[in-house]
């Protein structure tokens, strides 16, 4: 289970988010909506360990997360954690199968690829370079790397972003099934694929903007 405690993270111009009190339940799928710039990747980073807060929270089984060190926060997110990028996070000039199998200096089984690929629908680019791929075919790509790990928690930013919507079905279809008793928290901004999760969370009314010096000094 993973809470988030008075979260609030501050930017360099002294301006910041505060996030309402949220909970997940494992084995639960969850839709974060909301236009773009209302704080939803933030918040995913901030789960994921990649931003620290500056005030409040990060709680997963009981641990509190967000004071780990970073080798802590590094390795439970190579152990455990599922990411997928919205930017992708790719190595252009390697095949779809070197990305991947990269994974392997951590200790991932990467075994199930073809298997993997093959119901993304992308089996027959494995050994295609990246750069060659659509951005819809990296997209899925960057899901499959996210999904070899059989992760416990998968954190996906956008991860329909790029594909049409009959395949962002069936892309979050699969995203779910992967998740299995772990926990999904997916940010998206189609509202049309929130039926697909066990919940949808509108980022709207849990993210708080507070005001920067320049401002204040305005005001």
């Amino acid at each position: 289970m993973i809470t988030t405690k008075d979260l609030r993270v501050r930017f360099s111009d002294g301006s910041g988010i505060r996030y309402d009190d949220v909970r997940f339940e494992d084995g639960q799928s969850y839709a974060l909506l909301g236009a773009s710039g209302c704080g939803k990747s933030t918040f995913l980073n901030l789960l994921a360990g990649i931003l620290t807060p500056a005030d409040g929270s990060v709680e997963i089984d009981g641990e509190t997360a967000s004071a780990w060190s970073q080798k802590q926060k590094d390795a439970y997110r190579i152990a455990r954690v599922g990411t997928i990028f919205q930017d992708f996070k790719l190595l252009e000039d390697m095949t779809v199968a070197d990305n991947i199998n990269l994974l392997r200096l951590e200790g991932v089984d990467t075994s199930g690829m073809d298997a993997l690929l093959d119901k993304l629908g992308i089996l027959r680019l494995k050994k295609r370079r990246v750069r060659r791929l659509s951005g819809g075919e990296k997209q899925r790509v960057a899901i499959a790397r996210a999904l070899i790990k059989k992760p416990s928690l998968i954190l996906a930013d956008e991860p329909t972003g790029n594909l049409n919507f009959e395949t962002g079905e069936v892309v979050v279809a699969q995203l779910i099934e992967n998740a299995g008793s772990g926990t999904l928290i997916a940010v998206t901004h189609d509202e049309r694929l929130a039926p697909r999760f066990d919940h949808a969370m509108d980022m709207n009314a849990i993210a708080h903007f507070e005001a920067g010096r320049e401002a204040t000094e305005r005001v």
